[in-house]
């Protein structure tokens, strides 16, 4: 997978996606200036949400309209996407403001009027929402325009991954990642269940990820070695200036030392190779050899009491210490000679 100009496959460093969702809390220069602190905090891309409160819901005072089990309790869903959504008008803005900064910029689209706007701007790729992915027609509209498509699997069944993926095979598309996610806000560490990122790309055979909502680094960290590839966290350039989505979002400093240990975790797996580096070559010489360890004189025999295995590691290797035990010394052999089968007879 590539979007833009980061290629996102095993031997590559984690795609790290900064989730700007509704932290610029109704302000264009917050989202700019956002846009400017993501950068500096190490990330790779900036994602933006795509609705608007009519095109994903109805303006409804219903009881299925009312959220229940989160952070956003009793709230009307149509008022918190009010307060919540990215101005359409604001996108190209934004879109800007990020290739300014480096940065590529791409959104979840939540109707086809999103995609058809996300077009009009080049949009590198489209990511879908946990709670999107049983719209099969969304994801068939997003995956036509065949850029990459990320997949979140927060409320998923194995049948609701599996009619996704086809969505976007059915249109051509097999530019697939899939995104581990726990739909909680924060999610809980215990419910993380990073097992699942390996899993899904040995079971799909696709590039696979985290969508992280729990507080700290831990999770998106340990993720790496599950084989995560793509990382996405929520980012807030100040929580004090509060919002939706604030509580669990991460600001500059936070973020960057999340990118840093996500870096190291990457430079820590290496590669699986028997081989020794050149400090370890070094190190061996720590190791364990057999020395003649009393003086002895030429012909005596080598025994328990004159040759030991012991470090350092310039001697024979202790493997040959039950086939020396018997056999006698060419000449007169020092305490601490290393032992070698030039000074033994045969």
């Amino acid at each position: 997978m590539q979007i833009e100009n980061f290629v996102i496959d095993e031997n590559s460093p984690c795609f790290i996606i900064a989730e700007l969702s509704a932290n610029h809390n109704g302000s264009l220069e917050t989202a700019l200036l956002t846009i400017e602190s993501a950068k500096r905090a190490g990330a790779n891309a900036i994602k933006l949400q795509t609705y608007t409160p009519d095109t994903i819901t109805i303006d409804c005072d219903k009881d299925d309209f009312v959220i229940k089990g989160t952070i956003w309790e009793g709230r009307n869903l149509y008022k918190l996407y009010q307060e919540a959504y990215t101005p359409w008008e604001w996108h190209e803005a934004i879109f800007k403001k990020a290739e300014k900064e480096g940065l590529i910029c791409f959104s979840s689209p939540f109707d086809k009027s999103a995609v058809d706007l996300l077009e009009s701007l080049n949009v590198p790729a489209y990511k879908i929402a946990s709670f999107e992915i049983t719209d099969i027609p969304l994801i068939e509209y997003a995956a036509s325009k065949m850029k990459p498509i990320i997949l979140s699997t927060g409320i998923s069944t194995n049948d609701d991954i599996i009619l996704a993926i086809e969505a976007c095979k059915r249109v051509g598309n097999n530019n697939i990642a899939l995104l581990k996610c726990t739909s909680s806000y924060p999610a809980p560490l215990d419910e993380a269940n990073l097992v699942m990122i390996k899993d899904l790309a040995k079971r799909y055979d696709v590039i696979t990820g985290l969508s992280d909502h729990t507080i700290g680094s831990l999770a998106p960290v340990v993720s790496i070695c599950f084989g995560a590839k793509i990382i996405e966290k929520h980012f807030i350039i100040d929580r004090s200036i509060g919002g939706p989505d604030s509580s669990f979002s991460m600001n500059e400093l936070e973020f960057s030392e999340m990118v840093k240990s996500i870096r190291q975790a990457e430079s820590s797996i290496g590669v699986i190779d028997y081989t020794l580096s050149e400090k370890q070559i070094i190190s061996r010489a720590h190791s364990r050899s057999l020395y003649i360890v009393k003086d002895i004189k030429k012909g005596e025999t080598l025994n328990e009491s004159n040759v030991k295995s012991i470090r350092p590691g310039f001697g024979l290797h202790p493997k040959y210490y039950n086939d020396i035990l018997g056999m006698k010394v060419k000449h007169n052999v020092s305490m601490g000679t290393r032992l070698s089968f030039e000074i033994l007879d045969k």
